[in-house]
């Protein structure tokens, strides 16, 4: 398996499970009834819960011109060691960015979340090189 597709993945799994992350608040503060329920009206959560849920909100929003990214990039041809880098630093970034906005450390997670846009223009660039 070339390396962005292992990266795509991964960063595809880490965005699969981190909901489990407010879930799992809901669940033990709520309760099964309420997690499972219509949820018309949110519950409110935790605020490191209600971080981990923006976050995971954020990194759908990521994956959407991620994951296009990497496969053009393939698809094209143009998978190069910046491409690989760059889907490598990519998922680290968003697990970190992941850990570091659920524990509430603004500067690091904004940080995080430029090194990760800087790996999708990377990855962009040498698909238009």
């Amino acid at each position: 398996m070339k390396p962005e597709m292992l990266y795509l993945t991964l960063v595809s799994l880490l965005a699969a499970v981190q909901w489990l992350i407010y879930g799992t608040n809901l669940l033990t503060t709520h309760g099964i009834t309420a997690a499972v329920g219509n949820r018309d009206k949110p519950l409110p959560l935790a605020p490191w819960a209600e971080r981990a849920k923006r976050a995971h909100a954020n990194m759908v929003e990521n994956l959407v011109v991620f994951a296009p990214a990497v496969l053009v990039a393939l698809a094209a041809g143009k998978e190069s060691g910046v491409t690989a880098a760059a889907a490598m630093v990519f998922f680290w970034a968003r697990l970190l960015y992941a850990i570091v906005y659920t524990i509430g450390i603004v500067w690091v997670r904004t940080l995080l979340w430029v090194v990760g846009w800087i790996c999708i223009l990377a990855i962009i660039w040498q698909i238009l090189a």
